[in-house]
């Protein structure tokens, strides 16, 4: 990022902090970025929430009990798409693998799975399921060149600080025939359009980039990756409008989110720009 960048818009930390803050855009990139970026030492404190959704196991309301079957049957989706590609082994990196139920879930189908999470208590709550199932960054180190068949970022590429970097360390851990999977957020949904700064997906600073289709091509082309495939995950335009009504009303208005998530759907079937999408990566061919 460099001073080409423009402004986009203003919003707020609606979750932690309620502090403010700005989107630019570089337009090279087709990216925004949170402004001002937060410094590494003070990017935890900005986790400290129980709304946290893939640091917590707890299910208090019916709209938790709602996100936690949803979010099985998206796991099992999850596996389906991983499972579809012709790979030596079956070895898998989740990485940003909160309290690891991806990574349990691939292990009871055959997958030589482990996660790694930067989240101490999330690590914990992991490995007391499922021991030595989930690490920290540093144990990264440890894997050995092109040892990953399958290495997924499930909503996690938009947290990281260091980005050009952790992508060149995936690229180092991607086996020649493996797979890169990132899920993210997309700011030019219907749903992005419509809610503007209360637009939940934006959670800054939490979220540092914010991505769309063109921007993520733009990017792994830099470090020789190709986009294979993209996936629309359909039940986040639902959610997000969902959290994006209470930021904006302070209360969920959910016929009014619904219909929104509905629409957002609905339009991205013509356009391609649904709420999120699942982008496939692999490596360029020579």
């Amino acid at each position: 990022m460099n001073e080409s960048n423009t402004f986009f818009l203003k919003t707020k930390d609606f979750s932690v902090s309620g502090e403010n803050f700005e989107l630019h855009y570089n337009k090279a990139k087709d990216m925004l970025l949170t402004t001002p970026f937060p410094a590494l030492k003070d990017l935890a404190a900005y986790y400290d929430s129980s709304q946290y959704d893939s640091h917590t196991t707890q299910k208090r309301t019916v709209f938790d009990w709602v996100y936690y079957i949803v979010r099985r049957h998206t796991l099992k989706r999850k596996l389906r798409l991983i499972s579809q590609f012709k790979i030596q082994k079956k070895t898998l990196l989740d990485y940003g693998a909160g309290v690891g139920s991806f990574v349990r879930m691939a292990r009871k189908s055959g997958w030589d799975s482990v996660g790694v999470e930067a989240s101490k208590q999330a690590r914990s709550a992991a490995n007391q399921v499922l021991p030595e199932s989930v690490f920290n960054n540093e144990w990264l180190k440890n894997l050995p060149s092109k040892s990953q068949s399958i290495i997924t970022l499930w909503h996690v590429l938009e947290h990281l600080p260091n980005l050009n970097s952790s992508i060149q360390e995936f690229k180092r851990l991607l086996a020649d025939d493996g797979r890169l999977i990132v899920a993210v957020p997309n700011y030019k949904s219907y749903d992005a359009e419509y809610y503007k700064a209360f637009w939940a997906a934006y959670d800054v600073p939490r979220h540092l980039w914010h991505f769309s289709p063109k921007s993520i091509a733009r990017l792994f082309s830099q470090f020789d990756f190709e986009l294979e495939s993209t996936h629309p995950m359909l039940f986040d335009a639902y959610y997000v409008s969902l959290l994006s009504s209470k930021n904006k009303y302070g209360r969920m208005k959910i016929i009014n989110s619904l219909w929104t998530g509905f629409k957002s759907n609905l339009l991205a079937k013509q356009s391609g720009d649904y709420s999120s999408l699942i982008y496939v990566l692999k490596r360029a061919e020579n």
